[in-house]
C-alpha cells in the first residue's frame, strides 16, 4: 500500500514512485508512435484523413468510460472488502488476548503464540508463499503436508479451549465467547480465500483491454487531420487516463498481491505479533513495519 500523503502540485508534475505511469509506459509509447505515423499519414494524404469523423470516438470513449469505472468500483469494492476482513482479524485476536490474559501464564503463551501463527500463516497463504514456514515461527506444525495449516492452527485452538473448559480453568460462558471469536477468524479466512479463488471474470477483463486498446491506437487517424502534431498531446493524455485506470484496476483485484497498491498483510501481521507479545509480557517487541519507499507491504 502506498502511504504518501496527498500529492502537491511537485508530485503531480514530477512523482514517479507511486505512479502507474511505470507500469504503462511502453503502452503509451506505442501510442506515441502511432500517433506520430497518422500526422505523416494525414500530411501525404490530407484528403483521406479530412474525411473522418470524431464524432463516433466520442461515443465510444463515453462508453468505454463509464464501462471502466464499473470495473474499477468492482475492483475497488473487493479490496476495501479484504481491508475489512483483516480489520476484522485485528479485533477478534485483541479480543481473544483480551479474555484469556486473566488465565495462567502457560494458556496466554499458547493463544498468543497461536494467534500469531494463525495471522503469518493467513497472510503466506493468501501470498502464495510457504503456510507451513510462517506458522513454524511461532507453533510447530502437528501434521506436515495438510491442504490448509492456517485452519489447522484455528482447530487446533479450538480443541485447546474444549480442553480449558474441561479441565474447569475457564468457564461455559467464557468458553462460548472464546467459540464466537474462533469463529470469527474461520468468517475471515473464509472470506479472504473467496477474494483469492474469484478473480473478476477473464472475458469481462478481456473486453475492456481490447477495447480500450482499439481506441487508443485509431484515435489518433481521427484527429491528425485537424489537429496535425498537436495530436499526440490529447491522445496520450486519453491514453495514460484509460491505460492508467485499466492497470490499477488489475492491481486493486487482487488485494492480496505484492503490486504497490495492495493491502500491507505483511505490516498488519506484525501488529498482530506486536500485540500479543505485548500482552504476553515480552519486552523485546518486533519493531513497527515501515515502508520501503512509501510503499507498505
Amino acid at each position: 500500500m502506498i502511504t504518501k500523503r496527498q500529492p502537491t502540485f511537485n508530485d503531480i508534475v514530477f512523482a514517479i514512485n507511486g505512479s502507474i505511469l511505470p507500469r504503462i509506459s511502453r503502452r503509451l509509447f506505442t501510442i506515441a508512435v502511432v500517433s506520430v505515423i497518422a500526422v505523416l499519414a494525414s500530411s501525404e494524404h490530407p484528403g483521406i484523413f479530412a474525411k473522418m469523423s470524431f464524432i463516433p470516438f466520442t461515443l465510444i470513449g463515453i462508453a468505454l468510460s463509464v464501462f471502466m469505472s464499473f470495473r474499477n468500483n468492482a475492483c475497488y469494492a473487493r479490496w476495501w472488502e479484504g481491508r475489512e476482513l483483516w480489520g476484522e482479524l485485528i479485533v477478534a485476536c485483541r479480543s481473544l488476548a483480551r479474555q484469556i490474559s486473566l488465565q495462567g501464564k502457560d494458556e496466554r503463551e499458547h493463544v498468543g503464540r497461536s494467534l500469531c501463527a494463525f495471522t503469518a500463516g493467513l497472510a503466506a497463504r493468501l501470498r502464495g508463499a510457504n503456510e507451513e514456514a510462517a506458522i513454524s515461527l511461532w507453533l510447530p506444525v502437528a501434521t506436515p503436508g495438510r491442504p490448509n495449516p492456517t485452519n489447522d492452527v484455528l482447530q487446533g485452538l479450538g480443541r485447546y479451549f474444549l480442553e480449558l473448559q474441561q479441565q474447569q480453568k475457564i468457564g461455559s460462558i467464557l468458553y462460548s465467547v472464546l467459540e464466537v471469536q474462533l469463529t470469527q477468524l474461520a468468517h475471515v479466512q473464509g472470506g479472504c480465500e473467496r477474494i483469492l479463488s474469484t478473480p473478476v471474470p477473464f472475458s469481462y477483463s478481456l473486453l475492456l483491454h481490447r477495447t480500450a486498446l482499439v481506441f487508443c491506437l485509431t484515435l489518433p487517424f481521427a484527429l491528425a487531420g485537424s489537429l496535425g502534431w498537436w495530436t499526440l498531446v490529447p491522445v496520450l493524455l486519453v491514453a495514460y487516463t484509460f491505460f492508467g485506470l485499466d492497470a490499477l484496476g488489475h492491481q486493486l483485484e487482487d488485494p492480496f498481491s505484492l503490486e504497490p497498491n495492495a493491502l500491507p498483510l505483511y505490516a498488519m501481521r506484525r501488529t498482530v505479533e506486536r500485540e500479543m507479545l505485548a500482552i504476553l509480557g515480552h519486552a523485546d517487541l518486533p519493531s513497527p513495519a515501515e515502508p520501503q519507499g512509501h510503499v507498505l507491504t
